[in-house]
This record gives C-alpha cells, sequence and structure tokens, in this order.
C-alpha cells in the first residue's frame, strides 16, 4: 500500500465516525454520553492529525506537480504554437469565421466582446492575469480591469485592426511570452487531473491516474498531456459525448493500462487516435467530421515523433 492510499484510508469519514471538517457532525451513535462522543471524537481527530502531519513529510511537495525545466517549457510552448499557429506570429491573433470571440497566444485561448457568452470557457482574461502575476509587462490594450472584455466586437472589426498599433503590440506580447503560456497551459493541465478523477467510474480512477503519473515523467508525455488536453478538452463535459462516448483526455487514459514511463506517449498516441477515429464515427453524418481526422491524426502523431 501506497504512503497516499493509507493516507486516504486514515482520513475516510467512515473509520473516525463523522462527517466533512466543515459540518462536524458526529455520526457515531452508540454511546450514549454527549460528552464522551465528543472527547472521542477530539481523541480520534488528534490521532488522524498526528498520522497525516507524520506521513505527510515523506510525501512530495505536491503529488501531481510537473517539473519541467524552463527550456522543456519553452520547446512544448513552440510546439503547440506550431499545432494551433503555424508557428507563426500573425497566427497568434486570430478570429474564426462563425465564431463569437477572439482566438489569441499559442492555445487559441478564448477572448468574448462586452455581452457576449458562449459555451466554451473564456481562457485569454485568465491568461493575462498568470502573466501578469509572474511580473511581464502587458500591452497598453490588456491594461485596466481583469476580465476586461475583447476590445473588438466583431470579426469584421477584428479583422479591420489587423495592422492597427493595438494589434500589433498584442502580437508582439504573445510572442515574447509563449514560455509563459506554456506554463500556464501547464498550470491548466495539473488542475484538470481532479476533475478528471471525479468524472471516472471509482474503478478506473486508480488507471487514470497512474497513467497521467507516468506521462507526466518525461517533456514529450508532458507535451503530449498539455496538447491533448487544450485540444479535445478534459472529457468531463457529458455535453461533449456522441452516444455517450467522449473524445478528451479523460478517455484516452481511461483507454491505456501501460505500467511503464518508457512507452507511455506511444500508448497515449495510439488511444489518442482510436479514441478521435471513434468519435467520428459516432458524430452525426451532418457535420462531416471525417475531414478532420487526417488533421487530428497528424497532430497526434508529433506525441511519439511519428
Amino acid at each position: 500500500m501506497t504512503i497516499s492510499c493509507f493516507i486516504k484510508g486514515v482520513l475516510r469519514a467512515d473509520s473516525i465516525g463523522f462527517f466533512a471538517a466543515e459540518t462536524g457532525t458526529l455520526i457515531d451513535k452508540r454511546c450514549p454520553s454527549r460528552t464522551e462522543r465528543h472527547s472521542r471524537f477530539e481523541s480520534c481527530y488528534f490521532l488522524t492529525a498526528l498520522v497525516f502531519v507524520t506521513l505527510i513529510a515523506f510525501l512530495p511537495a505536491s503529488l501531481h506537480a510537473i517539473t519541467l525545466s524552463h527550456a522543456e517549457t519553452q520547446r512544448i510552448g513552440k510546439k503547440i504554437w506550431q499545432n494551433e499557429c503555424n508557428g507563426t506570429i500573425s497566427g497568434l491573433t486570430s478570429w474564426n469565421q462563425g465564431e463569437d470571440f477572439a482566438s489569441l497566444g499559442i492555445g487559441h485561448f478564448i477572448w468574448y466582446p462586452e455581452g457576449r457568452r458562449g459555451p466554451f470557457e473564456e481562457s485569454f482574461p485568465k491568461l493575462v492575469n498568470f502573466i501578469s502575476k509572474r511580473g511581464a509587462k502587458l500591452p497598453a490594450l490588456l491594461l485596466g480591469p481583469a476580465l476586461k472584455p475583447c476590445p473588438w466586437n466583431s470579426r469584421t472589426e477584428f479583422l479591420r485592426a489587423q495592422h492597427s498599433t493595438e494589434m500589433n503590440q498584442l502580437r508582439r506580447f504573445l510572442a515574447d511570452t509563449v514560455d509563459l503560456q506554456a506554463e500556464f497551459l501547464i498550470a491548466r493541465l495539473e488542475s484538470a487531473l481532479p476533475k478528471m478523477l471525479a468524472e471516472a467510474a471509482p474503478s478506473d480512477r486508480a488507471n487514470v491516474q497512474e497513467q497521467f503519473g507516468l506521462l507526466t515523467k518525461t517533456p514529450q508525455g508532458c507535451y503530449a498531456l498539455v496538447d491533448y488536453v487544450n485540444f479535445k478538452g478534459e472529457g468531463v463535459l457529458h455535453t461533449e459525448r456522441y452516444d455517450g462516448q467522449g473524445w478528451g483526455l479523460l478517455q484516452v487514459l481511461e483507454a491505456m493500462h501501460g505500467t511503464s514511463e518508457t512507452g507511455a506517449v506511444d500508448e497515449f498516441a495510439r488511444a489518442a487516435k482510436a479514441t478521435l477515429t471513434r468519435r467520428v464515427q459516432n458524430s452525426p453524418t451532418g457535420r462531416h467530421e471525417s475531414r478532420w481526422l487526417s488533421g487530428w491524426i497528424r497532430r497526434v502523431n508529433s506525441y511519439n515523433g511519428g
């Protein structure tokens, strides 16, 4: 049994007879004395806390922290820049036809105009806040309220401003902060694991966590995880499924069963291709998703150098 599993067992509510700490409500009704119950609760709580503090000293700072050098982070950022923007400066500021938002930076982070919202998470303001806290200088366009809306209200306005001072400054800022954008994507990946574990079936959780851990042990595995979750999502939303089957990172990890970091990236690439192929097969005929599959496969091939 691992130390982390033992801690989980020690902290199980039914092993110490109380609900979550925020309620402090006792559920053990076997002792009639309220005073005795309270005393037993304090003793159990103290013992649990003591064991937890003792064991936590032997654990790493974070069980799921991703540790990469600056050079490795920069390489991941440049690969994602290539995938999303063809590695071009102009590709850092996009507004796709038929969409109600700008797509900015190496990860094509979404930025909505004022009064506009949609089914996708608005991530660009969060990126700007992250970069600002790291001490980078923001262009004038991004100064002000943390959640300021996109200043261009439509794709037409956005395209008209392509050669404006504001747009050129924005592109330069995004080109100069590739490493920080990659750090933001890595941090977002780390926060995705608890969501995936919560969504996964109890019988699958240990395997999902193990596969995630194997991949994070190598820079190439980290790149595969960061890119795929940015590319196809976490896989936790039931609205992002065809015939009840999703295509996000969770579904790819669930399809893996390896035990070695050596072959983890190859298995991830194979599982991702199968997952995306299944998505196309399950997709509504009218969407014609088969036209995208070859491009998706090429992207996944970059995970293991294929």
